[in-house]
């Protein structure tokens, strides 16, 4: 991919936060010249502005010295009640921003030439499907030969051709860095995950998002959100969005219902999986009409789905690759995406078959008279329950699922996952997901909780061995599903993080070179 962004552009800095629409910038010496912006120290390079900001441990103005030790020209900084900066060189100013982490978005937007406004963006929230949806979405568009790109759970980039990330939305320097990249290497459109950490904490700020989808809520990240209405408002942040042209939402959702009285400033189109949509009057759409897409009728056929679509663009047939009756809300939010684009409803059915799932979004892996093997990321309850409702009816023997649940994160969804697996498995092994810093044994504990009969559970602490036991002990007829961790090729045990792939132990498991 081109670089190109990050080794030519100059920005005047006064002129550059003016722009920005930061205020009282007469403090800014007026020939200042910066060469980059970041929020790592470690990544400075001579000539770029550091940027400071707090954070939930430590504000950033503390690795100040160290900036200006690897050449920063100018830090940039959040001032917090009582917290002092360093004593800095006369020639690097330390200039404070109040409200900088709100600003910031606008300042990388102006840094970096407003890369999306040359790019199609179109953000995708809810708490289960984005990855689908996002990636999908990208894989159609570049079938129907528009240079698309990705950016998420799984990386950046062109399909295919992912660059790895650590966050589904990145810091707001590296979105709007991620996004000019993109730009230079020709692509039109952007299929993006939203996150609802990334809106609350101002990560996607000055992206001028096209399009919005809202997939669904459902308990998720309370540990930051503290409550499902705090969580669903970050989330309906997305739809408020200046820029934004169309609002393409779940209604069979609840909380999507009410999104979708909070946007006739957009172009409106409804989606549901349960046949025709029956408007709520207090739907409204900047062009006048809400349009709606639906499912009249879903197969479950031996290797994927059948969906009889319907609505404003017409009737289509889609034989998908997609296993799991739950994809059919996020092919629905890709078709729309589509068609909002212009494409026909034939040549966006067309695409759509043949695209396959992402990495670790029920992924099969078979092997001949072997159990198939499915790899899921579903972590949370609502997702474990569609992901072991929609196996079930791919195949005729027992359902095995092997789970856990991820330490330092919300301890709530243990016992409700637990009970989940237990309900509707025929044989549950409980193993570690990324412990982090938590006991192992405690997780194990809050899972078994939620069994009616625990003893009836097996519980193998190590993943590998879990996947291999799983595998050896089915029948060809059976199907395993590891859910959990999906595309990660990593586990985090302690602070340690370890090399360890759901897809490639399956492989091994079935006897397969990976």
């Amino acid at each position: 991919m081109n670089s190109r962004v990050d080794n030519v552009r100059t920005k005047n800095l006064r002129e550059l936060l003016a722009d920005s629409g930061v205020s009282s910038v007469d403090f800014v010496p007026p020939d200042l010249e910066i060469t980059d912006l970041t929020l790592d120290s470690r990544a400075v390079t001579p000539g770029a502005a550091f940027v400071a900001l707090p954070g939930t441990r430590t504000h950033g103005i503390g690795f100040a010295a160290q900036a200006v030790n690897a050449g920063a020209a100018a830090i940039l900084w959040e001032p917090v009640e009582g917290v002092i900066p360093p004593r800095l060189p006369e020639d690097v100013p330390l200039i404070g921003i109040p409200r900088l982490t709100a600003w910031l978005g606008a300042i990388a937007d102006w840094f970096f030439d407003a890369p999306s406004a040359s790019v199609r963006v179109i953000g995708v929230t809810g708490t289960n499907g984005k990855t689908t949806t996002a990636h999908v979405i990208a894989a159609a568009l570049q079938q129907l030969d528009v240079t698309s790109a990705y950016a998420g759970t799984l990386g950046y980039g062109r399909v295919g051709a992912l660059h790895s990330g650590s966050h589904t939305t990145p810091d707001c320097i590296t979105v709007h860095r991620q996004i000019a990249e993109l730009r230079e290497d020709g692509v039109r459109c952007l299929g993006m995950e939203v996150s609802s950490h990334a809106l609350d904490q101002h990560r996607v700020n000055g992206v001028r998002f096209d399009t919005a989808v809202f997939m669904n809520l459902t308990r998720d990240h309370l540990d930051y959100h503290g409550t499902l209405e705090a969580y669903g408002e970050a989330k309906a942040h997305l739809f408020r969005w200046p820029s934004l042209r169309y609002s393409i939402v779940n209604v069979d959702d609840a909380f999507g219902r009410e999104i979708a009285t909070r946007v006739a400033h957009t172009c409106l189109v409804v989606l549901s999986r349960a046949g025709e949509i029956q408007l709520d009057p207090r739907w409204r759409s900047e062009k006048g009409e809400v349009k709606q897409l639906f499912a009249r009728r879903v197969t479950a056929a031996p290797n994927g789905l059948d969906i009889d679509f319907d609505g404003s663009w017409g009737a289509a047939t889609l034989r998908s690759r997609f296993v799991g009756d739950f994809n059919v809300e996020n092919l629905l939010a890709v078709l729309a995406t589509l068609l909002t684009s212009g494409v026909s409803m034939q040549d966006a059915i067309g695409a759509l078959e043949k695209c396959g799932p992402p990495p670790g979004r029920m992924e099969t892996i078979t092997a001949p008279n072997r159990p198939l093997a499915i790899v899921d990321y579903a972590h949370t309850p609502d997702a474990l329950e569609k992901a072991l409702l929609a196996v079930r009816k791919h195949r005729t023997g027992n359902l095995v699922c092997v789970f856990g649940c991820g330490g330092d994160r919300d301890a709530g969804k243990r016992p409700l996952m637990g009970a989940i697996a237990e309900r509707l498995a025929d044989r549950i092994i409980i193993t570690d997901d990324n412990p982090r810093t938590e006991n192992g044994d405690a997780i194990v504990a809050d899972i078994l909780k939620g069994l009616t009969r625990p003893e009836a559970a097996i519980v193998e602490r190590d993943r590998a061995a879990a996947i291999n036991r799983a595998i050896a002990e089915s029948a060809a007829t059976d199907v395993v599903l590891i859910a959990g961790k999906g595309h990660e090729d990593y586990q985090i045990v302690g602070t340690e993080r370890r090399s360890f792939s759901d897809h490639e132990q399956a492989l091994k498991a079935l006897g397969r070179q990976s």
